[in-house]
C-alpha cells in the first residue's frame, strides 16, 4: 500500500502522524510511504531521518494525497485539504466529526473512507488511540491554567499550590476519566486542593483510592457544581462522550457565581466543549474571557509538546495503521472488531451513529 504523510497544516500543529521509526516498519512490511518536505520538522524529525528509514520525500501536500491509498494525520483535515481527499482513499485521524458540521460535509462529499482515531476501542472497550492524547491535555491542562491564573496573563494572580502560611489554589476538575485523572495527579503534584467529579461512583471510589489526600472526589450534578465554582480558581472540563458533542456542565449563567480571573480549561473543545461559552482557540491566541472568565479552549493541546506527542501517538496507533496497511481497511476492521468502531464515514454515508445523531442524520451499517 502506499502510505502518505503530510505536513499539518492546522494553527499551531507541529505534530506528525508518525515518526521515523513508524516509518521504517512500513517499509519492512513491504509498503510504500511518501512523507511531505518538513512534514516532521515541528517534531524534531528531519527529512533525512525518514528517507533514511526508507521514506521519499516529496515537496508539496497536494502530491503527498494524490499518490496515496491511505494518509496517516494527526488532527482531521481543514478546508484547505478538503478538495485533496479522493473517493476510496482512506484517511486514518483525528476527526471528531460531531463538532464540525463543514468537516462532515466535506469527508461524505468526497467518498473517502474516514477511520477516526477516538472512536476506534480495545477489548475492554477503552479508546487506546485517545488515551496518549489525553494523558498529554489532562496534565498541560493544569499547566496552562497555573500559567494563566498569573495576573500579567488575566487570571487572578494565584500561585497555584500556595506557599507557607498562604492557602493554595482550589482546582475541579469535571470528569474522571483518562484527561481528569491526570489532570488531578499533576495538581495534585504541584500541591493544589483538588475536586474530581464524575457521575460513575465505581470510577469515583477508585479515585478515592488511588489519588494523594489532596484530592477529594464529588459526584457531578448541576448543583454539586454550583456549590464549588464560587471557591474555584481553576475549572477543567474533561468530559468525553466517545463520538457525540460533550454536554454542556458549565453554562453561561453559571460564569456570574465565579470571581473575576477565575480560569477555565476546556480540554473537550475538540467535541464541542463542556463550557456553554467556549469557542475554539489556538496556541498563537489561547484565551478570551467572558464575565471576567478567563477561557482556555485551544483544540489541539498536545500540539504544543510535539517532541513528546508524536512518539506518545505513533505508540498507539502504528499497529493499528499496520493491520490497515497489510490486509486493507475492511478486512483489517472485519478482524477486529474495535477497528471497526473507528469507522465514522464511507463513501458518502455515516456509518458511526453519534455522529449522525449530532446533525440529525441517519447512520448506515457497513457491508462487510
Amino acid at each position: 500500500m502506499k502510505i502518505g504523510i503530510p505536513k499539518e497544516i492546522k494553527n499551531s500543529e507541529n505534530r506528525v502522524g508518525a515518526t521515523p521509526a513508524g516509518v521504517k516498519e512500513f517499509i519492512r512490511h513491504g509498503h510504500e510511504v511518501y512523507v511531505q518536505h518538513t512534514a516532521g520538522e515541528g517534531s524534531g524529525f528531519s527529512d533525512e531521518e525518514y528517507k533514511s528509514a526508507g521514506a521519499v520525500i516529496l515537496d508539496k501536500i497536494e502530491d503527498v494525497y494524490a499518490v496515496s491509498d491511505m494518509i496517516i494525520k494527526v488532527k482531521e483535515p481543514i478546508r484547505e485539504e478538503y478538495g485533496l481527499v479522493r473517493k476510496g482513499q482512506v484517511v486514518f485521524t483525528y476527526f471528531h466529526f460531531a463538532s464540525e458540521y463543514e468537516l462532515t460535509e466535506a469527508m461524505l462529499e468526497s467518498g473517502s473512507v474516514c477511520i477516526a482515531y477516538e472512536t476506534v476501542t480495545d477489548k475492554a472497550g477503552k479508546l487506546p488511540l485517545l488515551i496518549p492524547m489525553s494523558e498529554v491535555a489532562g496534565r498541560m491542562s493544569v499547566q496552562e491554567g497555573a500559567r494563566f491564573l498569573e495576573k500579567p496573563q488575566g487570571g487572578r494572580g494565584i500561585l497555584l499550590g500556595g506557599v507557607p502560611g498562604v492557602r493554595p489554589a482550589k482546582v475541579l476538575i469535571l470528569g474522571a476519566g483518562v484527561v481528569g485523572r491526570n489532570a488531578a495527579l499533576m495538581a495534585a503534584g504541584l500541591g493544589a486542593d483538588v475536586t474530581l467529579t464524575d457521575v460513575n461512583l465505581d470510577t469515583l471510589r477508585h479515585c478515592a483510592e488511588v489519588m494523594p489526600k489532596n484530592v477529594k472526589t464529588l459526584y457531578s450534578s448541576r448543583h454539586n457544581i454550583e456549590l464549588e465554582l464560587p471557591h474555584t480558581d481553576l475549572v477543567i472540563g474533561s468530559v468525553l462522550i466517545p463520538g457525540a458533542k460533550a454536554p454542556h456542565l458549565v453554562t453561561k449563567d453559571m460564569l456570574g457565581l465565579m470571581r473575576a480571573g477565575t480560569v477555565m480549561v476546556d480540554v473537550a473543545v475538540d467535541q464541542g466543549g463542556c463550557f456553554e461559552t467556549t469557542h475554539p482557540t489556538t496556541h498563537s491566541a489561547p484565551t478570551y474571557v467572558v464575565d471576567g472568565i478567563v477561557h482556555y479552549a485551544v483544540a489541539n493541546i498536545p500540539g504544543a509538546v510535539p517532541f513528546t506527542s508524536t512518539q506518545a501517538l505513533t505508540n498507539a496507533t502504528l499497529p493499528y495503521a499496520l493491520r490497515l496497511a497489510d490486509l486493507g481497511w475492511k478486512e483489517a476492521c472485519r478482524r477486529d472488531p474495535g477497528l471497526a468502531e473507528g469507522v465514522n464515514i464511507v463513501d458518502g454515508k455515516i456509518t458511526y451513529k453519534a455522529v449522525a445523531d449530532a446533525f440529525g442524520m441517519t447512520s448506515c451499517t457497513i457491508s462487510w
